[in-house]
């Protein structure tokens, strides 16, 4: 079964509070960098955050989505090997 979604409004009214405490945290961190001296420049984490400042403000819809991707690794089929997962390998079996 779909659930039916919430009214526009009714989610303004319950996640006004949150979302603005949100902004405003944003915002102050991004004043600390600034007093800071600003990030490095080498530092790629700021493109995302920035990236993801963008897609924020696109109202084409699916923007967790985009946000979601913007942070993620490209999928890699070996990403057990690479963190050190991989299952032990089969031993042989005799006939």
């Amino acid at each position: 079964m779909l659930a039916t979604p919430m009214a526009a409004q009714a989610v303004l009214d319950r996640e006004y509070l949150e979302v603005r405490a949100k902004l405003l945290e944003l915002a102050a961190t991004f004043d600390r960098l600034d007093r800071g001296g600003g990030a490095p420049a080498a530092d790629g984490r700021l493109k995302l955050v920035r990236q993801g400042l963008k897609v924020l403000l696109d109202e084409t819809g699916d923007r967790a989505e985009q946000i979601q991707l913007i942070f993620s690794r490209p999928y890699d089929d070996d990403w057990q090997k690479e963190f050190g997962l991989a299952p032990p390998a089969a031993e042989p079996t005799e006939e």
